[in-house]
């Protein structure tokens, strides 16, 4: 899945789980759904970079930096860092689980433009709700 829909998806559970720590649970569970569903991936990696930054940056503000939408949208796209930053790979083997796996993140499917279609659907639905502006939790 590319990385504003993971982002995206992670806001949506993110708003919907009432907790930071919910929040954190349920975004590392939408990455590994996201994974799972075959999809298409874009190959530009800047791209892939700067979106998922902007979608991020955008709940930030709109929602506040410690809303849960925004740290669901922080934990579903957190597992794609070890795609750009040189981590530990113990047994030369990625960490996150749906990376680890053979098989789990399957190609095809889904293309791009229906992904980024899909990103901005739910960015919408995110930033047109309520915020926690007050960084207070919940």
């Amino acid at each position: 899945m590319i990385v504003s829909l993971h982002v995206a998806s992670g806001a949506a559970v993110g708003a919907a789980a009432g907790s930071r720590r919910a929040a954190v649970g349920l975004g590392l569970l939408a990455h590994m759904a996201g994974d799972r569903v075959p999809h298409r991936d874009i190959p530009s990696r800047r791209f892939e970079v700067r979106s998922g930054a902007a979608v991020l940056l955008l709940v930030a503000l709109r929602r506040g930096v410690l809303d849960p939408a925004t740290i669901g949208a922080a934990a579903a796209s957190a597992p794609d860092l070890e795609h750009v930053i040189p981590l530990p790979r113990p047994g030369g083997r990625k960490l996150f689980p749906s990376h680890r796996f053979h098989g789990w993140h399957r190609e095809g499917g889904l293309p791009t433009w229906l992904q980024l279609l899909m990103a901005g659907t739910l960015a919408g639905i995110v930033l047109s709700g309520g915020s926690n502006r007050s960084g207070s939790a919940r």
